[in-house]
């Protein structure tokens, strides 16, 4: 029977495994770019400035000096009409960044939209007809793929490097960095390479190229690329002018079933994500899903940690709804889940303290599932949290993520107690507050 063109096999012979890369990284190199990117920071003051004797002497120690951070990085176009997407970490704090194609040309580009914790940017440059990539669906990658990583290591200019998918579904501590969901290969990745491309031999892109798992600070054949459906969802966001991605809530936390779980569980194998708590307004609740119960398949998908849930859930986007796969009492179970953003219920009724409120610019509002999800406070925290502790909170030692319980007698229940408890107890405060589940004590004198 006649082989397909586009089947994928293994080479049968010297011949085959000796055929050259260059029609494909000629094909694709002109679609990565190299990425120059500045932040302007400013120096720490002089430790004297205020101090009445040495702060006529040492006027000019410490002085704030504005200084310049360069990263460099590597970018993909992904659109003929200059859509880029890069890693966080290479533009999401920049203030000037410039964008360099093979061919020397040089573009201004800006954020459209960033995100930290997936650590992907998408950037626009201002050009039509630009080359690009064509993005592959990552679901139908496999391990043993040959691929190829192109970008700019140690800014020597652009480089390939080619190697197989090691792995996929690699998540959490599996990764070095207790976060994401990413595709494994041992292509060499360095630095520079980040935000460059993994593509595979037809020269479609299947990942953006992240992190690498090293001890030595050298590349040790262990790298991670970011999956090109990720990348699909940020880029419909940014055609959709959000400039924050907004990612499904599950209102959920839960673990991976290793064997000691399994076998409590009276599961053949260890699979899945238990759930350990549910928020009350969670949607997972809402379609039926309970606590212990082992979500196995999203999306038609297998699911064995929280990042990977996490994953497809947010490569499906909001408003649309999800099939989930779960096991309780051993039996399976299907349910569908509406994929929904963070519920800013009840009202956050954010204040900002003003002058005569003693801590003034502090920021406060009361945690709802929004507020919670973009502090990464535990699931069904309460109370008024610190969003920004301004100048003279963080003097006193508030810091974001704060839960103020208490200002001397008076308990805080609502944003508004704050300022008033902070004039009530002045001049000599002790401030009760919570962190990371630790009681914190601050006494000051305003």
């Amino acid at each position: 029977m006649a082989q397909s063109a586009s089947e994928t096999r293994v080479p049968r012979s010297t011949g085959e495994i000796s055929l050259s890369f260059a029609p494909v990284v000629k094909e694709a190199a002109p679609a990565v770019v190299n990425i120059y990117a500045r932040r302007v920071v400013q120096a720490r003051r002089s430790p004297f400035r205020n101090d009445p004797f040495f702060g006529g002497l040492f006027r000019d120690f410490g002085a704030p000096q504005p200084r310049v951070q360069n990263s460099l990085g590597s970018g993909v176009i992904v659109s003929p009409d200059g859509f880029v997407v890069s890693n966080y970490h290479v533009v999401g704090q920049a203030d000037d960044i410039r964008v360099v194609l093979n061919d020397r040309r040089e573009f201004q580009a800006s954020v459209l939209i960033g995100d930290e914790a997936s650590d992907l940017a998408i950037l626009k440059i201002e050009a039509d007809d630009m080359p690009f990539l064509e993005l592959r669906d990552s679901d139908t990658v496999e391990v043993g793929e040959l691929v190829l990583a192109i970008g700019n290591p140690f800014g020597v200019g652009q480089t390939v490097s080619s190697g197989i998918v090691s792995g996929l579904a690699r998540s959490g501590t599996a990764t070095g960095n207790g976060r994401g969901y990413f595709i494994q290969t041992d292509a060499p990745i360095n630095p520079g390479n980040s935000g460059g491309a993994l593509i595979d031999i037809a020269g479609r892109m299947i990942g953006i190229n992240t992190s690498i798992l090293t001890r030595s600070g050298g590349s040790n054949g262990i790298g991670f690329a970011i999956p090109a459906a990720l990348v699909v969802e940020f880029l419909d966001q940014a055609r959709d002018g959000k400039t924050v991605f907004e990612r499904p809530w599950a209102g959920a936390t839960g673990q991976p079933v290793d064997a000691d779980l399994s076998d409590g569980l009276g599961l053949l194998r260890p699979e899945g994500v238990i759930i350990t708590a549910l928020h009350r307004a969670s949607p997972l609740a809402a379609a039926g899903i309970d606590v212990g119960d082992v979500i196995i398949e999203v999306a038609g998908q297998p699911v064995n940690t929280p990042a990977e849930m996490v994953f497809r859930m947010s490569v499906q986007g909001l408003g649309e709804q999800v099939e989930m796969v779960y096991l309780r009492t051993g039996e399976t179970h299907r349910t569908t889940v509406a994929l929904i953003a963070p519920p800013d219920d009840p009202p956050r009724d954010t204040r900002v303290l003003k002058e005569q409120d003693v801590l003034t610019g502090m920021e406060v509002a009361r945690i709802n599932p929004s507020v919670t999800a973009e502090l990464g406070l535990p699931l069904n925290k309460e109370g008024i949290v610190v969003i920004n502790p301004g100048a003279l909170g963080r003097r006193v030692g508030l810091q974001i993520g704060d839960v103020i319980r208490q200002v001397d007698r008076f308990v805080i229940e609502a944003p508004s107690d704050v300022g008033l408890a902070l004039r009530h107890a002045a001049p000599n405060i002790q401030i009760e507050a919570e962190r990371g589940g630790q009681r914190v004590i601050l006494r000051f004198r305003a």
